[in-house]
């Protein structure tokens, strides 16, 4: 039986992850207490490197550089949403906002 197909994207074009990332179990066990260890990091990190290498070689050369593209804008996303709460949480703290 093959898994369920879920959208990447809203209605609204929004980025979807959200609802996996709250699925993914070792995740939200890492959050759990506020605090990322350095073994729950090293977790993440081999999760990681095991999904890249099993996805990297099913793809051909187009396949590859579209996911390679969709990964560097991921990871930009990621960085400067967490960044912009960042700046925004120390804003209110300053200013009372």
């Amino acid at each position: 039986m093959a898994p369920v197909r879920t959208e990447w994207l809203s209605d609204e074009e929004l980025p979807q992850l959200d609802a996996h990332l709250a699925q993914l179990q070792r995740f939200t066990d890492a959050l759990a207490d506020g605090v990322i260890d350095s073994s729950e990091l090293a977790g993440q990190e081999a999760a990681l490197v095991a999904a890249m290498k099993a996805v990297e070689a099913k793809l051909d050369d187009e396949q590859h550089a579209l996911v390679t593209t969709l990964l560097v804008e991921l990871t930009a996303y990621n960085i400067m949403s967490t960044l912009h709460g960042l700046t925004a949480e120390r804003l209110g703290e300053k200013f009372g906002a």
